[in-house]
This record gives structure tokens, sequence and C-alpha cells, in this order.
């Protein structure tokens, strides 16, 4: 009887596999984190609140002053637009990560019907943008009279 010694290491499936595995899994990493970071970069958290005579933005802009900040109305759609960044020196050691994100960001929010465009007001405090909108006036219904 003879025996057959089977490498799985040698194998051509095999050898096919891991080179598939590879470069896969040695690629892959880098697209999506490229790809997640790009999704992801710098999009300020918003929260949005209603009370009875206003709407309430509040963004979060750690490291942005006023000047830094662009807010815009135009056809209903409120802009919010900004740039962070950081200086890199390099003058104290080589980085080993830099996690926090820089560059510029733009948010855009539909105005709901009752909000007024001319009556929008915005401050920036400890890195929070808040952006207060105010309702329009309710409209009574006018009775038009039907002409015979």
């Amino acid at each position: 009887m003879r025996f057959i010694d089977r490498h799985p290491i040698w194998s051509p499936a095999n050898i096919m596999q891991r080179d598939f595995d590879d470069s896969v899994w040695n690629v892959l990493p880098r697209v999506a984190g490229q790809l997640s970071r790009r999704a992801s970069e710098w999009i300020p958290a918003t929260d949005i609140q209603e009370d009875g005579e206003r709407f309430v933005l509040r963004s979060d802009l750690p490291g942005l002053k006023a000047e830094d900040i662009d807010i815009t109305v135009e056809n209903e759609l409120l802009s919010i637009k900004g740039e962070r960044k950081f200086k890199r020196s390099e003058e104290n050691g080589n980085f080993r990560r830099f996690e926090r994100v820089q560059g510029s960001f733009e948010r855009s929010f539909n105005l709901p019907d009752a909000a007024d465009p001319e009556q929008i007001s915005a401050s920036c405090k400890d890195g929070v943008l808040e952006v207060v909108i105010g309702k329009r006036e309710s409209i009574q219904p006018k009775r038009i009279a039907v002409n015979s």
C-alpha cells in the first residue's frame, strides 16, 4: 500500500486560495478604511429641537470659531459649512496615530413650512453651534366670496 503525502500548502487550489486571501484581505482594509473615512469624515453631529415658537439646531463643532462657519438659507434650505484645520507639527517626534479629523464639511437641512427664514440667528460657544429659527405666525384661513 502506498501513502500519498498531501501537503495542503503546496496544492494548487490552496496556493490560489492563499494568494486570493492575501490580496483581498491586505487591500480590503485599506480600501474600506478610506471609504468609511470619506463617508464619515468631519460630519458634525446635529440635534434638532422644536418648541412652541422656534426650531433649534445644535451642532458639535469643536475647534471652530464663529468666523470659520458659514450659514446660508436659500430656497427653504439651511446650509452650514465650515472647515477645521490642525497643525501637524512633527518637531517633537513622529505621530504614531492621528485620529482627529480635519477638513471642510457641509450640512444642509430642509426648513419645515412653519419656519420663518427671516427669523434665523446663530451663535457659537464652547464648540457648539446653535441656530435658532423662529416660526411663522399662524396664518388664518381667508374666506373667499363666490360671485354669481
